[in-house]
């Protein structure tokens, strides 16, 4: 089991790039970064791919977004990026579906391996996009990995679909334009780490720029652990502050044997074990 170290990023989604292929190196040269100093995953925010809006021309801008990704951008990755020993979660960029849609998709490279993650539930204003499951579970080192992008970590069906499901790790990345948007994820995503016994990363977009959806961004870097007495020692609410631009870096380890003495327990009060029939409401 023992540890994981997680680097958790802001993305400052107006800095100055000159190309898309400069655009792209301002998260290849930061995931790089971060695997040379020591991290075994990284992640970065909800839409950091769309700053590219800047580059196309066309009047749909995030589905010349998804085509230059897609087309230019995404094989690139797959060379600079694919390692055997090491994960990242490169933010969320649109995809073209094969319905004509758009989906949020969050590219993910895992031990080697190219997996993807798709957001489920979207807010008012991604109405170009389509949502839709399923939730995908990976594995990385042996424990259990979930993305979950923004908006779906506020969903309590996405964890109650989750339960028993021995989750290790939810990674949450984010974009939301203010304070309350920031508030609304990380609580939930505090409850979600104590209502499925699992560790919880949370990174959020930030900066100015013209785009279609996500014009102003604030955001912040959070980790958070189940309320369980092997974490007693630990910070379980660890949040950083609130960022409106800039490129941040959160670098936390996860005792995964902690997590594992956790799972082991008996008499203490864990949610995550319980089970029980459906409630039944009634009007009295």
């Amino acid at each position: 089991m023992g540890l994981l170290k997680l680097d958790l990023r802001t993305f400052d989604i107006g800095a100055p790039a000159e190309s898309p292929a400069a655009y792209a190196a301002l998260l290849v040269d930061r995931v790089m970064e971060s695997w040379e100093n020591g991290a075994d995953i990284v992640m970065f925010p909800e839409f950091s791919w769309l700053g590219m809006e800047r580059f196309v021309e066309a009047a749909d801008k995030p589905r010349a977004v998804a085509e230059l990704f897609w087309t230019e951008l995404h094989p690139l990755l797959r060379e600079k990026l694919t390692r055997a020993d090491k994960a990242a979660v490169l933010g969320t960029v649109p995809f073209p579906a094969e319905d004509g849609r758009l989906k949020n998709r969050s590219p993910i490279m895992s031990e080697g391996k190219w997996i993807h993650q798709d957001k489920i539930h979207l807010t008012p204003w991604e109405n170009d996009f389509s949502g839709g499951g399923p939730l995908n579970v990976w594995t990385f080192r042996g424990h259990r990995v979930a993305v979950v992008i923004c908006l779906d970590v506020e969903i309590p069906e996405i964890s109650a679909a989750l339960r028993g499901s021995m989750l290790d790790l939810m990674l949450v990345p984010s974009a939301t334009e203010n304070i309350l948007g920031v508030e609304r994820v990380g609580r939930c995503a505090d409850a979600r780490a104590v209502e499925l016994c699992c560790l919880v990363g949370v990174c959020h977009l930030v900066g100015n720029t013209n785009s279609t959806l996500v014009d102003e961004n604030v955001g912040q870097l959070s980790v958070f652990t189940p309320s369980q007495s092997p974490f007693i020692a630990q910070p379980r609410q660890d949040r950083s502050g609130i960022y409106s631009d800039g490129f941040h870096l959160k670098s936390v380890t996860l005792d995964m044997a902690a997590l594992a003495s956790t799972r082991s327990l008996r008499g203490e009060t864990d949610p995550s074990k319980l089970a029980a029939p459906p409630v039944r409401i009634v009007t009295v």
